[in-house]
């Protein structure tokens, strides 16, 4: 069968993209694709919805579903809203209908939007994660660890492990990539994995770096850039309000906002256009292969972009 792929990216978070119909065999395509080209990290899949204007499934490289992408999301809140014609619209995922939005473009022609992220959960059972009998972490120490990272455990609603880390753990790997893939294998406190993301104070606001469940080492993960901010915020590392967040793959703007005790999310960033493709996909994987592909030329936009910021994330490269 022929499909038509979008690659794609939010902040080097990449994808490839596909429109079509509910069918039960998209994770084999998403490893198919990923075994094809390794600088990829899944498959976002457009689907219709009974409650949105679009549904997104999100497959990472090893065929597991999340239940959302950040980065992902902004990619097909591009897609729909420039096949509607429209600014803002919802999209169903696999928690929650989210409203996205289309914001200004930069002024190098790089396109943004805005995507809301939720549900937020500090319940160790919604990760799910068992430690200690406790029912929340929050700005604590896990001894096994270190009792000098705070980790906080929260849900949105990828489950995610988020430090509070020096610079000299953060320019080092090391570190969280022993804990985060001891955590997404056989273990005691994460019975499905976890999204694993240290996180350092920078005057300009925070650096993340996460290791994805299901993936590995990413250049971002949009939930949990989001995530690492609002955790940031109640440790009280930046203000609540627009916190700038620098990854290896570039920068956000993540908002946290809290009312009456319940806090709000949203996430800005790019979402980038790197090329187009005709894919034969065939059940055996030795059958299928790329028939033609088409560069855009945003990704030349976007590299300029993340050259005038490279002095900060080239210190923790």
């Amino acid at each position: 069968m022929k499909v038509t792929l979008e690659k794609v990216h939010g902040s080097m978070n990449t994808f490839y993209m596909v429109e079509g119909l509910e069918r039960n065999d998209y994770a084999e395509l998403a490893m198919q694709l990923c075994d094809r080209d390794t600088s990829v990290d899944g498959l976002l899949v457009i689907l219709p919805s009974q409650t949105a204007h679009a549904k997104i499934r999100v497959f990472n490289r090893d065929g597991s579903e999340a239940s959302m992408c950040g980065n992902g999301l902004r990619c097909v809140a591009r897609y729909v809203c420039e096949k509607e014609g429209i600014r803002e619209a919802v999209i169903e995922t696999m928690k929650a209908d989210l409203k996205v939005k289309k914001e200004e473009t930069l002024t190098d022609g790089i396109e943004m939007y805005s995507v809301e992220i939720s549900p937020i959960s500090f319940r160790l059972e919604d990760l799910p994660m068992e430690y200690a009998e406790l029912e929340e972490m929050i700005l604590q120490p896990i001894s096994e660890i270190s009792e000098e990272i705070l980790f906080s455990a929260v849900a949105v609603p990828n489950p995610h492990l988020i430090g509070i880390v020096p610079e000299e753990i953060q320019k080092d790997s090391t570190h969280q990539h022993f804990w985060a893939e001891k955590f997404n294998g056989q273990n005691a406190y994460f019975a499905d994995g976890v999204n694993v993301s240290y996180v350092t104070k920078l005057e300009q606001g925070i650096f993340v770096r996460t290791f994805e469940r299901g993936v590995g080492f990413t250049n971002a993960c949009g939930t949990a850039m989001t995530a690492s901010a609002l955790i940031s915020c109640i440790a009280g590392i930046v203000p609540f309000g627009e916190v700038t967040v620098y990854n290896p793959g570039g920068m956000v703007k993540c908002t946290v906002t809290e009312t009456a005790g319940a806090y709000q999310l949203l996430l800005t960033g790019n979402a980038t256009r790197i090329s187009s493709h005709e894919y034969q996909w065939e059940k055996e994987s030795q059958e299928s292969d790329f028939l033609s592909s088409r560069k855009f030329e945003e990704q030349q936009q976007y590299e300029k972009f993340i050259n005038g910021i490279s002095g900060i994330v080239d210190q923790f490269a």
